[in-house]
């Protein structure tokens, strides 16, 4: 006789908790204009599953229309996709005001370094004013520079690669991203900032954004898998955090103050179907 009761009564508990949540987020949508159940028709279904001890039901909420969640979601509640596009205007614009103020602060800790450090010539750089200096280095420009290696081979892909996860994570696609990161580093950094002190040079033009695209996009797959574990790399959360902030630098660092959509501990599954979006959310007992 427990053994019948017990599935009723735990399929009752899960329909009263649904009750409650509906009942919450309508009270939600008064105030925040969100609502999960506004303009959808929702189905429930209950499956049971037997294990070695407890059940486990999953409790699935499908949408005839499109589902509106009670949060925006980002491309890291997708499944993983090269073309989703789902950019937020807002923070891609703060993010591309921190690079230029970064790649300007780049600029004064690079003029401290030694000449053979940075290949720049000192005397021309003192000798010549800003301006004048800027139009001819365009104007030589592009050649093949005789940077060191660890900055055409390492920091510069580096570099590309956070250009396109500062756009990637802020729901561009693949395609968007590697425009971005390219006219970040050609357009503000080879023609801008490093123009005033030496000629753009070959390596920079194609290795920062194309190989940077390659790394970001292998640092995109790897930041998901990260955030899909609970925010756990090799199992350490430690560990986990730390490379987040190395492959992501800028929104890492930067939604510490503004916020973090990527992080956010998701309530649904989000997966768009044939009617719009389908939304689950799975309960173990």
């Amino acid at each position: 006789m427990t053994r019948n009761i017990r599935p009723i009564f735990l399929k009752s508990v899960l329909i009263v908790l649904l009750l409650m949540r509906s009942v919450g987020t309508w009270a939600c949508d008064n105030c925040s204009g969100k609502s999960l159940l506004r303009d959808s028709t929702f189905a429930i279904s209950i499956a049971e599953q037997q294990c070695d001890s407890l059940p486990t039901f999953a409790l699935e909420l499908a949408a005839d229309s499109v589902i509106k969640p009670p949060f925006k979601p980002t491309l890291y509640d997708l499944p993983y996709s090269l073309s989703e596009s789902m950019p937020n205007v807002k923070k891609l614009v703060i993010n591309t005001a921190t690079l230029y103020g970064a790649g300007v602060l780049t600029l004064g800790l690079l003029e401290l370094l030694p000449e053979d450090a940075t290949a720049w010539n000192k005397k021309e750089i003192r000798e010549t004013p800003l301006f004048e200096r800027w139009w001819n280095h365009v104007k030589q420009g592009p050649v093949w520079d005789k940077d060191k290696w660890i900055f055409n081979f390492v920091l510069h892909p580096y570099g590309g690669a956070a250009y396109y996860m500062s756009a990637r994570t802020q729901g561009c696609n693949a395609l968007q991203s590697f425009l971005y990161g390219f006219g970040v580093s050609t357009v503000f950094w080879e023609y801008g900032i490093e123009a005033f002190n030496e000629i753009p040079s070959y390596q920079d033009l194609f290795i920062t954004p194309i190989v940077g695209a390659i790394m970001g996009e292998a640092f995109y797959k790897l930041k998901r898998q990260i955030l899909h574990n609970d925010l756990r790399l090799f199992g350490s959360r430690l560990l986990g955090n730390v490379t987040l902030f190395l492959i992501d630098p800028v929104n890492e660092v930067l939604g510490l103050f503004y916020g973090n959509d990527a992080r956010r501990n998701a309530h649904f599954a989000v997966a768009p179907t044939s009617h719009g979006m389908q939304a689950s959310l799975t309960l173990t007992f």
